[in-house]
C-alpha cells in the first residue's frame, strides 16, 4: 500500500470521542477527515472537515463516504459488518472487516482467540435455561451471563453467584431470548491492556501495559507502568501480535487480559480499534495511539511507541467534567473534553493523565 499524500481524506465511521481524536491527528498529518454519524454535532464532527448525517448502514450515507474517501476506518467494533462490507468494493476499510467479525460476538472472538492458542476464562454458549444451568454446575456454580453481541462499559451483563439464591433465574430473566455466554468467575490480581497495532507492510508495534481500574463496568483509570513483570508484559504483547497477524490487521488494536493470582494471563476481550485504556498515549508518548492509527491506515510508518513519562489517566464520567477547572490548576496534566453537550450518569466527558518522572523502560517493539 502506497502512503497516501497529505490533503487525501479519511473516512470515519462513528462519531464520538474516539473519532474526534482520530480526526484531531489526521489533521496533524496533513489529512481531511469525513465523520459518518446519526447524531449532528457529534464530538467528531467539531473538529472533521465534514460530516455526512446518516445512519452507519444507511446506503446512500455509505456510498458518499466512499466516493470522498480514500481510506475508511472506525471508531467502535459494532459497526454492521454488512455495511463495511458493501463499502471494501469501492474504498478501502481497515482494519478488515474479519477483525470486527472476530469481536462483535463474544462467543465467536473466545473461539478465535483460543484457536490462537491463547488462554481465556472458561466459558459456555447459552441459548436456554438448561445450557445456563449445565455451564453454572460446570463453573462452580458461579459465572458471568452476558450477552453475545452489543454489550459495551458493563451493559448486557450479569453475575450469578452460589450465595446469591435466585441470581441464575434473574440473570435469564433479564438477559434471555437471544444469544448468551456464559464465563466463569476469574480470581485476578490485576486487569491490564496493552494497545498495539499492525502497519500495511505487516511491522508490529506496542505501547507499554497499562494497569486498568474499572467500577460497575466503565473504565475509571489506566497506570503505567502497570506493576507487572518483564514476562507478563512479553508475553502480552506476543498474544496482541498474534492477533494481529491472524487478522491481516492494519491499525491499532485494543487487548484486555486478566493477570490471575497465581500469575497466569488470560485475554478478557479484544477491541478492534483505539482503545480508552491507550488515551495515556496522547500525553506520555511522542506518537499518540490515534496518530498510529492514522499512520497504519494511511500506509505510513509505524511510530515510536515509547514513553517519556509515567502516568496515570483517569476518566471523567458524567457531571465529574464540572472538575476541569480546578484539574488544568495542575502542574503536570493533559485534559481532553470531548465536547459532549450534556453530562449524564455513566458516560464519557473527558480524560486527563496526569503525568509523573520516568523510572521504568520495556522495549515494546519488532
Amino acid at each position: 500500500m502506497a502512503p497516501l499524500p497529505p490533503g487525501a481524506t479519511v473516512g470515519i465511521i462513528g462519531g464520538g470521542q474516539l473519532g474526534r481524536m482520530l480526526a484531531m491527528a489526521a489533521a496533524r498529518l496533513g489529512y481531511r477527515t469525513i465523520v459518518l454519524e446519526p447524531q449532528a454535532d457529534c464530538p467528531a464532527a467539531q473538529v472533521a472537515n465534514r460530516q455526512i448525517v446518516g445512519a452507519y448502514d444507511d446506503a446512500y450515507a455509505l456510498a458518499e463516504l466512499a466516493r470522498a474517501s480514500a481510506v475508511v476506518t472506525y471508531e467502535f467494533e459494532n459497526v454492521p459488518v454488512e455495511a463495511v462490507n458493501e463499502l471494501v468494493a469501492d474504498v478501502p476499510v481497515l482494519p478488515p472487516p474479519a477483525a470486527l467479525e472476530a469481536a462483535q460476538d463474544r462467543l465467536v472472538e473466545k473461539n478465535f482467540l483460543t484457536g490462537l492458542g491463547l488462554a481465556t476464562a472458561p466459558y459456555r454458549a447459552v441459548d436456554g435455561m438448561d445450557d445456563l444451568k449445565a455451564g453454572l454446575a460446570a463453573f462452580g456454580g458461579a459465572g458471568i451471563l452476558k450477552t453475545r453481541r452489543f454489550g459495551y462499559d458493563g451493559k448486557g451483563q450479569a453475575r450469578i453467584a452460589p450465595d446469591r439464591p435466585g441470581s441464575a433465574e434473574a440473570a435469564w430473566a433479564e438477559l434471555g431470548g437471544r444469544p448468551l455466554i456464559l464465563e466463569g468467575v476469574v480470581d485476578f490480581r490485576a486487569e491490564i491492556s496493552i494497545v498495539a497495532a499492525r502497519g500495511a507492510d505487516g511491522g508490529l508495534a506496542a505501547y507499554d501495559p497499562a494497569a486498568n481500574v474499572h467500577r460497575d463496568g466503565i473504565l475509571r483509570s489506566s497506570t503505567v507502568p502497570a506493576g507487572i513483570s518483564d514476562k507478563v508484559g512479553g508475553s502480552a504483547r506476543a498474544a496482541a501480535f498474534a492477533i494481529l497477524d491472524a487478522l491481516f490487521y492494519v491499525g491499532v488494536i485494543g487487548v484486555e487480559f486478566f493477570v490471575t493470582r497465581d500469575g497466569r494471563l488470560l485475554v478478557n476481550e479484544i477491541a478492534p480499534r483505539v482503545h480508552n485504556s491507550g488515551h495515556w498515549t496522547e500525553a506520555a508518548c511522542a506518537v499518540s495511539q490515534f496518530e498510529q492509527h492514522i499512520r497504519a491506515v494511511c500506509g505510513l510508518p509505524l511510530g515510536d511507541t515509547a514513553r517519556h513519562s509515567d502516568c496515570v489517566m483517569e476518566n471523567l464520567i458524567g457531571d465529574e467534567v464540572a472538575r476541569a477547572p480546578a484539574l488544568l490548576a495542575e502542574p503536570g496534566l493533559v485534559l481532553h473534553l470531548y465536547g459532549k453537550a450534556e453530562a449524564r450518569p455513566g458516560r464519557k466527558m473527558g480524560h486527563f493523565t496526569k503525568l509523573g518522572s520516568r523510572q521504568s523502560a520495556v522495549g515494546n517493539r519488532t
